[in-house]
């Protein structure tokens, strides 16, 4: 630890490091990033000028092998999440991994036995849940503000069908719809319901144009109580990301529910009542809950069932719609 910080190495120059997590972990308290790794060292060095790290490597391998680093973060393709997790745990480091956390369950349970048997810390790169209103409005529906939840409705969809040669529509790398956008509501549904889904049935569009993955899919996960989650999902459609949870005496609506503004709605008898939230950084708050469980021992914010529950009930949507069948979680 330097400084009472926890010090980064970044697997890979990905995008999504570059633009936002990155960038949290250096906003962050208790964090500081010190090191990247590309398979060139060109690549790497260039990325490190441009977001003022201290060093560079041309293999993941030398990163893993620099003492002086207490954590990686890995957002490489999906089907490689496995492979560097199990390597940087034989290392010693403590990992932050891009969602969804693997493949499969199977994958999953590998990680987080070899997590635990080596001490280290793994957690899943939901930033969203990091976020103080998903607490508050897990509270309210303690609480029973809103009565019984009857339902739960999330959607994420953006347009990227014109990014040719890009990763999410490699199949066999964990491409697709479902897996980097659908985990987000069925990942919230799980977190404000604090219980694992049932069953799923899931109807998607796969594109030809783009190596058969689901470009589109909507879906039906079921959970206690007659409640369920529908959603959708897509990455050949207009920008959304909602969430609504519905309730017998009101509903609670985020307009932004994981990019962008923290804010909430609270709909009761005709009435709406805006709840203002921080707008702290997501991924700066992540970071410091990450740094908290490796500095001060304070239990992981999300537990790793947590982490293999919310696979299986991901990859049990993708294979109902690739099935067109309803399939069984429990």
């Amino acid at each position: 630890m330097a400084g009472n910080k926890v010090r980064w190495g970044i697997i890979s120059t990905a995008s999504i490091g570059k633009r936002s997590v990155i960038p949290g972990i250096q906003e962050s308290k208790r964090n500081v990033v010190v090191a990247v790794a590309s398979r060139s060292l060109e690549n790497a060095q260039a990325f490190a000028d441009e977001l003022g790290i201290q060093k560079a490597y041309g293999s993941y391998e030398e990163l893993l092998n620099d003492p002086s680093i207490d954590a990686v973060y890995i957002p490489l393709p999906n089907h490689l999440h496995k492979e560097w997790t199990l390597k940087a745990a034989k290392a010693g480091k403590h990992i932050l991994c891009e969602k969804p956390i693997a493949l499969d369950e199977t994958e999953a349970k590998e990680m987080v036995d070899a997590c635990t048997k080596a001490g280290v810390i793994l957690a899943e790169a939901f930033m969203y849940r990091h976020q103080k209103r998903y607490e508050d409005i897990r509270i309210r529906i303690d609480n029973g503000e809103i009565g019984d939840v009857r339902s739960i409705h999330g959607v994420f969809t953006f347009n990227g069908a014109g990014d040719a040669g890009n990763i999410r529509f490699r199949k066999e790398w964990g491409g697709g719809s479902i897996y980097d956008v659908g985990c987000y509501p069925i990942s919230a549904a799980r977190l404000l319901l604090d219980e694992e889904p049932s069953a799923v049935t899931t109807h998607a569009f796969f594109s030809s144009d783009h190596g058969n993955v689901d470009m589109m899919a909507s879906g039906m996960m079921e959970f206690s109580n007659g409640v369920a989650l529908t959603f959708d999902c897509g990455m050949w459609a207009e920008f959304r990301n909602e969430l609504e949870i519905l309730g017998s005496k009101g509903r609670i609506v985020m307009k932004t529910a994981f990019l962008g503004d923290q804010s909430y709605e609270i709909i009761k008898d005709g009435q709406t009542n805006k709840i203002l939230d921080d707008n702290i950084n997501p991924y700066a708050l992540q970071a410091d809950n990450f740094a908290a469980s490796v500095l001060d021992g304070k239990p992981n914010k999300f537990t790793n069932e947590d982490i293999i529950g919310n696979i299986k009930a991901i990859k049990g949507a993708l294979v109902s719609a690739e099935k067109q069948e309803r399939i069984l979680l429990i």
